[in-house]
This record gives C-alpha cells, sequence and structure tokens, in this order.
C-alpha cells in the first residue's frame, strides 16, 4: 500500500507531454563565451510558451532494487493546472497551485491536501511552479545576473549563487549550444539529501522546445529513487477539459 502511495504521489510529481511531429533536437555549435547576464537572458528566451498541453507520459519509477512503468493521459494548463489520468480513470490526479489531490479505484482511497509529502518524497521543498519547472526544463528557482555566478566545465555552463548557504546548495547546468536546462542539482549536504534532475533529451513542438527524456534521481542517507520519464506524442494549444471529482464512499489517505 505504501508503495501504492508512492507511485501515485511520484506521478503527480511528474507530469507532461504528447506530440505531434516532434523531433528530437540535436546540439548545434556551442558558445562559451558569454557572460552570467547574457547566459540567463539567453535561457529565459528558450522558456516554452503555450496555453495547453496534452500528451501521453511514460514513467519508470524505481527503488531498492524493484521498479515499476506506468503510462498515463498528461494534460496542462499552464500556470493553473495539472491533470494526469491512467487507463480507464482508476487513477486520476489534479495539481493545482492551492493543493494536491487525487483518488484510486483500485483501493477506493483519495487524497486531497498540500505539497508537503511530494516535498518530502523528494527531498526539496516544493510547489506549484517548482514542479511546473521541473517537468518544462526550467530552473526550479529564478536566476538573476546580479544573485548568480557562471564559469565553464565539463561540456556545461555551470550555474550557481554567488553566495551558496551553508544548508542548501543550488547548481544548474547549461547546454552552451541551445541554452537549455542539461542538469539542476540541489543538495543539503548536512541532511545528506541530494536531488538531481538531468534533461536527457529535448523535443521541437510547434516551434517550442518541451523535454523528451528525464530522469529524476532523489536521494536520502542509503536510500535512492529515480524516476525516468518519456514525453510522447505532444501538442499544444488545444481546448482540453480537467475533470476530477472524489467519488462518494472513498476513503482518505493519511499521509
Amino acid at each position: 500500500m505504501q508503495t501504492t502511495k508512492k507511485i501515485i504521489l511520484t506521478l503527480i510529481v511528474m507530469i507532461l507531454f504528447n506530440c505531434k511531429s516532434a523531433k528530437t533536437i540535436s546540439n548545434g555549435k556551442a558558445n562559451y563565451n558569454l557572460s552570467t547576464r547574457q547566459l540567463i537572458k539567453e535561457n529565459a528566451k528558450q522558456a516554452a510558451s503555450f496555453k495547453t498541453l496534452q500528451s501521453r507520459l511514460k514513467i519508470t519509477y524505481s527503488q531498492k532494487g524493484k521498479s515499476q512503468t506506468n503510462t498515463v493521459s498528461f494534460r496542462v494548463k499552464k500556470d493553473e493546472a495539472l491533470w494526469i489520468s491512467a487507463t480507464f480513470s482508476v487513477i486520476r490526479a489534479l495539481v493545482t497551485p492551492t493543493k494536491v489531490s487525487f483518488y484510486n479505484k483500485l483501493d477506493k482511497t483519495y487524497f486531497d491536501g498540500d505539497y508537503k509529502y511530494l516535498s518530502d518524497l523528494l527531498g526539496t521543498e516544493l510547489d506549484f511552479d517548482k514542479v511546473q519547472n521541473l517537468l518544462l526544463g526550467e530552473t526550479l528557482y529564478r536566476m538573476k545576473a546580479g544573485d548568480y555566478k557562471a564559469s565553464v566545465g565539463d561540456s556545461s555552463y555551470i550555474v550557481q549563487p554567488k553566495n551558496q548557504r551553508d544548508l542548501f546548495e543550488i547548481f544548474f547546468l547549461l547546454n552552451p549550444s541551445n541554452f537549455k536546462v542539461k542538469s539542476q542539482q540541489i543538495s543539503e549536504p548536512r541532511e545528506f539529501r541530494h536531488l538531481q534532475i538531468d534533461y536527457l533529451a529535448y523535443q521541437d513542438v510547434d516551434t517550442q522546445i518541451i523535454p523528451e527524456r528525464i530522469k529524476v534521481i532523489a536521494v536520502e542517507s542509503s536510500e535512492e529513487m529515480t524516476v525516468e520519464l518519456e514525453m510522447k506524442n505532444v501538442s499544444l494549444n488545444e481546448d482540453l477539459r480537467f475533470p476530477f471529482k472524489i467519488p462518494s464512499g472513498f476513503k482518505e489517505i493519511e499521509l
């Protein structure tokens, strides 16, 4: 039962994508000559812009030597809602800026609450904007030129706060060819926590750059959880519905 809860909530964290005539983006010529201000500006220019998105999302969840793969329908209303539905609506979830909700017809349970469990699951504080940014290939924290510095290493720009916190370290790796995020890493060394999000491939959908494959690794002490995402058949700006109603008689899950 606990594993089922984690899988469902992980699905909620990892919500996005589907693609008509999408093509994987290949790397162009690298440019290592930008200042930090120019680099952050170029990264901001690449942010995906759309009203709605829908797709099929393949999710592989692995922990303690066991893995499970699910494919779900996914819909997004930018800045307002993230919605997923498994086959026959057995599991359905709706994430908004104010709460996380889902129900499971298999055991007739539901959850209707805040982001605390999702934050605990990945070892860093999450909210709607951070979840959306994670899935769209945007940095979890906004980069400001005056607060960040950039260097070059391992075929990437490495962007980090000028003054890293003692308890909390942030690193963003940007592709010098298209300035999209290659990886973002958040660590709490004293708590032995580390969150790493790697963007293995991007795709072009109606001139918008959308992640195609994402790998998320969350480590706490000796425990490691991995979630791999594959975004298929992405389409943008269609009229979409986001139906969600918790069936009567279901039992509330207390996390």
